[in-house]
């Protein structure tokens, strides 16, 4: 419940504290004086939009606070969600700074404020002079026949397949969409692909084959350079190795006596052997190379198509090929794993939209069984407030398709009056029937409901005398299983409240400003009289005033 709001600097508010009581709290006032103020900071505190015009004091914040008993209503879970700490007498402010941002907190900590709205649409329903006109919504119908029927859980479950369809349909709507553009450059990929794969290309090859290529180029150069050395190394009479060895024996033949020439036998001899390693290898090297024009054919039409690729696709090398071939191949497998998932999102939407469409099913069902004891309690209470002729029905239809409240249309049809017609709510009720309709429904909703507080504006506009007087008996009977703060033009309906508030302006040196206090039980009766008579205050107002609150 409620149990405090604070207002400092918001409208004609300098500073206000108002303590509520568990029952039924009334406000009454005269118009203009800002009882419509309240309910404005109050909405401000549960997540409202703001707007700097609201601060009365444009160089100072505009700070709105209220306590609420929130002990057993389960709203632990919620609180954790929020990331916030629960406790029994919770807090929550909402500061406005000059520049127009805006704070808000929860327990003293910091909130977004999609989670205040969250945790403000447990704790609290304000219902607006304007609500009324909700009566005409599907939504707002919808919603009521679901409180009466406990479809808390089930929507809850309705509501996460149901966005897990939606979610999944988008999903496989930018699939099908991605897969649609793919396909169109799947032949493109194939193809630069194919061509790719038959080059058969690795990495190193363009260097050993420009390599080859010079070698084959130059074979007879390289032929008959290579027979020269064999030649001079040990083929000619005078051949560089013979000469050598002539060398190396005439060194052995000194060694004995000269201690020097054996380092230089030694050495000579190593570098002998290692001359004829390397004219064997020469002979055998001449003896391979060949001018072959076939083979060097072979290696100018590789080479060509190496080349020819690489400026095909705008690269340097066989490594900026063999990368592109490698991306062609993820892009291919990429189009064709696009289909298979494709197939698996769709066989996993069809089980999902079957669940959806099953939890659907039990909405509407629910609902068709919650019909008739919405029509009689309904009913039943708007013969009380002088509506005996009235009836109410109410249409649970088919809408052809799945939506964030099922798969149901939902019309209200009401008839004030014997032998007329059954019509949308919307275009046969007036204003007083549709006030005397809307507070029928409130009290049975909220009987349904986990909300432990509920705010009335002006739920009694339109209508008078007798009925007046019922309907404060409604709002009377309701605040005995949850908190009414219940504001008034009726006597009627004010007389019936365990406590008053009554709103006024008052002029000050600083300017108009609204002020609220508590009535005392004299002058409840001054002020319900004046109520009945107006500003002249007479002895029967002040017994007739005195009547109502004692029949109370």
């Amino acid at each position: 419940m409620l149990c405090r709001l604070s207002v400092e600097n918001y409208a004609l508010i300098d500073r206000l504290d108002i303590e509520f009581s568990a029952g039924l709290n009334i406000v009454t006032g005269e118009t203009g004086a800002g009882k419509s103020i309240l309910l404005g900071a109050l909405g401000l505190v549960l997540g409202g939009r703001t707007d700097v015009s609201v601060l009365r004091d444009g160089a100072r914040n505009c700070v709105i606070e209220a306590e609420f008993d929130v002990r057993d209503r389960g709203l632990e879970n919620l609180f954790e969600g929020a990331d916030v700490d629960y406790e029994d007498r919770t807090s929550i402010r909402r500061v406005i700074s000059p520049s127009g941002k805006s704070r808000a907190y929860v327990n003293d900590l910091p909130v977004q404020l999609s989670a205040l709205r969250e945790i403000g649409l447990r704790l609290i329903d304000i219902h607006s002079q304007h609500q009324t006109l909700l009566l005409g919504d599907g939504r707002f119908q919808t919603g009521i026949v679901d409180a009466v029927a406990g479809h808390a859980d089930l929507l809850c479950r309705y509501g996460a397949a149901f966005d897990e369809m939606t979610a999944l349909e988008r999903e496989l709507s930018l699939l099908r969409q991605k897969a649609s553009e793919s396909e169109r450059d799947r032949e493109y990929v194939a193809f630069q692909l194919d061509e790719l794969r038959g080059a058969k290309l690795a990495e190193d090859e363009q260097t050993e084959l420009e390599s080859l290529r010079s070698e084959l180029t130059h074979a007879s150069e390289i032929r008959d350079t290579l027979l020269f050395a064999a030649e001079e190394f040990d083929g000619a009479e005078n051949s560089l190795l013979s000469r050598l060895k002539s060398l190396e024996l005439s060194l052995g033949r000194i060694q004995p006596f000269y201690s020097a020439a054996g380092e230089f036998y030694t050495r000579l001899h190593a570098a002998v052997l290692d001359l004829k390693d390397m004219a064997s290898e020469i002979a055998s090297q001449s003896e391979r190379v060949d001018a072959d024009p076939d083979r060097l054919d072979k290696v100018e039409r590789r080479l060509d198509l190496l080349y020819t690729l690489q400026q095909k696709h705008k690269v340097a090398s066989v490594a900026e090929l063999l990368a592109l071939q490698a991306d062609y191949e993820a892009r291919l497998n990429g189009i064709e794993s696009c289909a298979r998932d494709i197939e698996a999102l769709e066989a996993r939407l069809d089980g999902l939209r079957v669940r959806t469409q099953e939890l659907a099913a039990e909405l509407t069902r629910g609902r068709r069984e919650a019909v008739p004891a919405i029509r009689e309690r309904v009913e039943a209470m708007l013969a009380d407030l002088g509506m005996p002729s009235a009836h109410l029905d109410i249409e649970v239809v088919p809408s052809g398709r799945l939506s964030a409240d099922g798969a149901d249309t939902v019309r209200f049809l009401f008839s004030a009056n014997r032998n007329m017609a059954l019509q949308p709510v919307e275009k046969v009720a007036s204003g007083g029937e549709m006030s005397r309709l809307m507070l029928c429904i409130k009290a049975l909703v909220a009987r349904y409901s986990q909300l432990p507080t509920i705010v009335f504006d002006e739920i009694d506009t339109g209508v008078s005398g007798l009925v007046a007087d019922r309907m404060g008996r409604i709002v009377e009977d309701l605040s005995s299983v949850l908190q009414i703060v219940n504001i008034t033009h009726l006597p009627q309906v004010a007389s019936k409240g365990e406590v008053h508030f009554f709103v006024y302006k008052e002029d000050t040196a600083e300017g108009t400003v609204t002020r609220l206090r508590r009535l005392t039980p004299e002058q409840r009766v001054e002020e319900i009289a004046k109520m009945l008579s107006g500003a002249d205050v007479t002895q029967a107002a002040l017994e007739q005033a005195r009547l109502l609150l004692k029949a109370d």
